[in-house]
């Protein structure tokens, strides 16, 4: 991949926002700052448009919360076409930490990770798409 260089004009406010998410995110300067952003965007439109993606849907849960892990594993078996693999950590005696790697068209990817995270006893769900 070549890189190629060009200028950018922007207006001091501007050039100062840039200058805090470079500084807030740790990007050694404006250019990886620009990258990434620009990588956020095809990343959403990719999503928006409906595209194949890939991901992950994390979880954090109560194990002792009664069918939580039938629920769950039911669920992932419903939907074993768009899940590569998961991973559960114990974070402590009640509480368990789940990483499920996904791969689909964005929308089937959302309603999946919906329904998961809608489950009783999900403490807090996220679900984040990249483009293949």
């Amino acid at each position: 991949m070549s890189v190629v260089r060009f200028g950018v004009s922007l207006e001091k406010e501007m050039m100062d926002e840039l200058d805090q998410y470079v500084e807030a995110n740790n990007f050694p300067n404006r250019s990886q700052a620009i990258r990434n952003l620009i990588e956020k965007y095809a990343v959403e439109h990719k999503w928006q448009c409906d595209n194949q993606v890939a991901g992950a849907i994390v979880i954090v849960y109560d194990h002792h919360k009664r069918n939580i892990d039938s629920d769950l594993n039911e669920v992932q078996h419903n939907h074993h076409h768009l899940i590569l693999s998961s991973q559960h950590v114990h974070l402590d005696h009640h509480t368990c930490l789940e990483t499920i790697v996904v791969k689909g068209r964005a929308s089937e990817l959302t309603a999946l990770a919906d329904s998961i995270i809608s489950l009783k006893g999900i403490h807090h769900g996220r679900l984040v798409m990249t483009r293949t």
